[in-house]
């Protein structure tokens, strides 16, 4: 099924009309990606409006819509206008994309009553149609390369920073069409910190350097963690980091679909706890993604459904010591009836640079 058909589908009793402002649902209802724009889903037809840095490839790209140029009309006349031929009296929006300030633009200005509905617009992506799943598949592709490019760059002597930027270098390299999110690139005792920002610290030798990062391939994002020591690991940093490593394979372990996620985030978050560092591990196991880094359904403590078939979803248990250090190791998975696929196929045994 098309994506667009799948948002014809939730016209009906509540709505008669969809308001896609979001760069994400646009994309996903269009199947390509422009960069501005509002689009307006009906049952009699679909207009899709940018200006006019956009029209000549949104004219040529876009999948099943009536593309206009708001250039010398602007937005709210040609929605009205929309909603004039298409009979609309009922729109859904996007509430968590929606300043309230543009939220109360739209309402004063468009013809039509306005109903949050983003539960179910959103709903749909949750699960990965098979050419999605082929660009996450090229997406962490160049991911996996950039992280062996990038682990024969790293030395002790160049700074979080310096490191960052040999990895954003990388991930372009090999292909990246952009970045998943912006990367963690952080060392020593700055490990200790989940999302801890990279910043003018040398790189020591007996440091444990983390990276978090992705690549974006066509809109669909990459998510991948490695934990290295540079020069050597203490017998404590590799206590750590094997137990987060058992613990992410016990989690991948338990992983396919039908599993609730709090079910596959208890069997690694075990694996920490017995070995005594349960207090040091407080985010979720995993988080779905796709054209966002974060989406859902998570593999994580508060969700109690059953992770459905054609979920894409990270699988990252971390152990965290205040002051002294931290490891994480993420891969990417997708959700199969009788297991997963694991995406991310760099190396997990602990290397030391």
């Amino acid at each position: 099924m098309k994506n667009l058909d799948k948002y014809l589908s939730l016209l009906g009793e509540e709505v008669d009309g969809l308001l896609l402002t979001s760069r994400y649902s646009r994309h996903y209802g269009a199947e390509f990606d422009i960069a501005e724009g509002v689009a307006i889903v009906t049952a009699k037809g679909c207009r899709y409006f940018t200006d006019s840095r956009y029209i000549e490839s949104a004219q040529r790209d876009l999948k099943g819509f009536e593309v206009l140029c708001v250039d010398k009309i602007g937005y709210m006349k040609l929605l009205n206008d929309a909603i004039a031929d298409f009979g609309v009296t009922v729109l859904g929006y996007e509430e968590p994309y929606l300043t309230v300030a543009e939220l109360m633009g739209y309402e004063k200005n468009l013809n039509a009553k306005l109903i949050p509905f983003n539960e179910k617009i959103y709903a749909f992506r949750g699960v990965k149609e098979s050419w999605e799943l082929d660009l996450m598949r090229k997406a962490q592709d160049i991911t996996d390369k950039a992280f062996a490019e990038v682990v024969t760059r790293l030395k002790a002597g160049m700074t979080e920073l310096e490191l960052q930027a040999e990895l954003i270098y990388c991930l372009y390299k090999n292909g990246a069409t952009g970045l998943a999110f912006d990367p963690i690139v952080v060392s020593g005792p700055n490990t200790s910190l989940p999302h801890g920002v990279a910043g003018e610290r040398v790189i020591c030798e007996g440091d444990f350097v983390t990276m978090d990062f992705g690549a974006s391939y066509m809109g669909y994002c990459s998510d991948m963690t490695r934990t290295v020591a540079v020069g050597f690991a203490t017998e404590e940093m590799k206590k750590v980091y094997n137990t987060v490593l058992e613990a992410q394979l016990a989690g991948l372990a338990v992983s396919k679909a039908g599993v609730p996620g709090m079910d596959i985030d208890g069997a690694a978050r075990k694996v920490i706890a017995d070995a005594g560092y349960g207090e040091y591990f407080g985010h979720g196991y995993g988080h779905s993604l796709g054209l966002e880094i974060h989406e859902g359904p998570n593999p994580n403590p508060r969700n109690e459904l059953g992770m459905p078939v054609g979920a894409v979803a990270s699988a990252e248990p971390g152990i965290y010591l205040p002051g002294k250090f931290g490891v994480r190791i993420e891969d990417t998975c997708i959700y199969l009836e009788d297991g997963i696929e694991i995406l991310t196929h760099s190396p997990k045994n602990l290397m030391i640079i």
